[in-house]
């Protein structure tokens, strides 16, 4: 034990001493996940809050386009912009003054009521017909298009959803035309309702409570275990870093003349290491609490699950700090561990659902990302911030990151005793 901390201790004071190292592990991380919340979270507010200006051309000028543009108007996402021609709405467009211009077709209006009551009239035929079945006659009106304009630097989930939007409102417009060409083949007074045009479908979103309060997940909420996640795993550099300078220093080699076993050597670069790791959680923790409020973030509800968040915490940490040993361990350079190792967390990364959702990838991708030890983290973090479970639930993932700070010291064990090998 006494030699344990007498490496423990060694660890410590080259830590302390190190002052743009200190910085680097504990204020980077702070300004990562600040900014990433802050560009995530008025990202949100742009396409919650912000208007986008459409251009419009109105090649119609009947009911229907006047109906498209009062749903536009009243939309509280959309400023339109009338426009004279469809050329000066694909020149702003393309050039990215304007992310978006709508063009509607000429005799929208007119065909689109054509079309309605060959419909009706059909309908109401083979209501009085004699024959079992009356022959399906094509209509020979061409559909129409409504043209959609997008600027090439939008994101194809921004065009979707805007696209998704105005076909649901097309989509009223033209059921709302269908039922009024009922009303005025059925009855003598037009003005007179006698069909329910509201919708009989609606969409309810339920998310989990906590009691009679709803827990709704917001930027902060996952922001902080993805980039914290991100931050703890890159303490893997300065360990890895700090076991190569050893190594070309002499000092390893002086170590290896006490009876000081690998074990005890790697043991010290462990507890100091995730204790910067429990820090590093904490401060984020703190960050997300106090500081997030004042500029202007949401705060981050961490009431009744301080004790799960630590435990995942504790276990993340040793997942990072048993790589940072395997890998300070097989490099022989600072120039062979640095770049590896930054590489290697950035891919760690993508592959665990810190960037894009699991679920947005591809199968094979969905599958691989199962072996990386950020996605089990993740998922754990998750668990509790976002799904509310106790510690039970936790156990698969923590198993695994345990499991993998197990395997990542014992290879380093053997791999250091076969190099040293007489």
């Amino acid at each position: 034990m006494h030699k344990l901390w007498a490496s423990t201790y060694k660890e410590f004071l080259l830590l302390v001493r190190d002052f743009g190292g200190l910085a680097i592990l504990f204020l980077m991380p702070l300004l990562l996940v600040i900014t990433i919340t802050l560009v995530q979270n008025d990202t949100f507010k742009t396409l919650r809050e912000t208007k986008i200006t459409i251009l419009l051309v109105d090649n119609d000028h009947g009911k229907v386009s006047k109906n498209i543009q009062e749903n536009l108007k009243n939309s509280p996402l959309f400023e339109v912009q009338m426009q004279a021609s469809e050329a000066s709405v694909k020149e702003l467009v393309q050039t990215g003054t304007y992310q978006l211009g709508i063009v509607i077709p000429e005799n929208l209006s007119k065909d689109l009521n054509l079309k309605v009551a060959e419909n009706v009239e059909g309908i109401l035929e083979k209501f009085g017909a004699e024959e079992e079945r009356i022959p399906l006659v094509k209509s020979k009106l061409e559909p129409k298009e409504i043209k959609l304009y997008f600027d090439p630097a939008t994101q194809f989930a921004f065009r979707n959803s805007i696209k998704s939007g105005i076909d649901q409102m097309v989509s009223k417009i033209e059921t709302q035309t269908i039922y009024k060409a009922f009303q005025e083949e059925l009855t003598d007074n037009p003005s007179e309702d006698i069909f329910d045009t509201e919708p009989f479908l609606l969409f309810k979103e339920i998310v989990p409570s906590d009691g009679e309060k709803a827990i709704i997940p917001n930027s902060t909420q996952h922001n902080i275990p993805a980039w914290t996640l991100f931050a703890i795993f890159f303490i893997i550099l300065p360990l890895s870093i700090n076991m190569v300078k050893e190594k070309n220093q002499g000092t390893f080699v002086r170590l290896r003349t006490h009876p000081v076993s690998y074990a005890t050597f790697l043991g010290g670069k462990t507890l100091v290491f995730l204790a910067v790791a429990l820090v590093q959680f904490a401060l984020m923790l703190l960050v997300g609490i106090y500081l997030f409020p004042l500029i202007g973030l949401p705060k981050l509800d961490v009431s009744g699950k301080l004790h799960l968040l630590f435990f995942v915490a504790f276990f993340v940490g040793l997942a990072a700090v048993g790589l940072g040993l395997l890998l300070g361990t097989i490099a022989k350079t600072q120039e062979q561990s640095a770049p590896f190792g930054a590489t290697f967390v950035v891919i760690l990364a993508a592959l665990g659902g810190v960037w894009v959702p699991v679920f947005a990838m591809p199968k094979f991708m969905q599958v691989l990302s199962k072996i990386s030890p950020m996605n089990w983290g993740l998922n754990a973090f998750y668990d509790v911030f976002l799904r509310n479970v106790g510690i039970t639930e936790l156990l698969p993932e923590i198993a695994l990151l345990f499991l993998f700070f197990v395997v990542t010291v014992v290879l380093s064990v053997i791999y250091n005793e076969r190099k040293n090998a007489v």
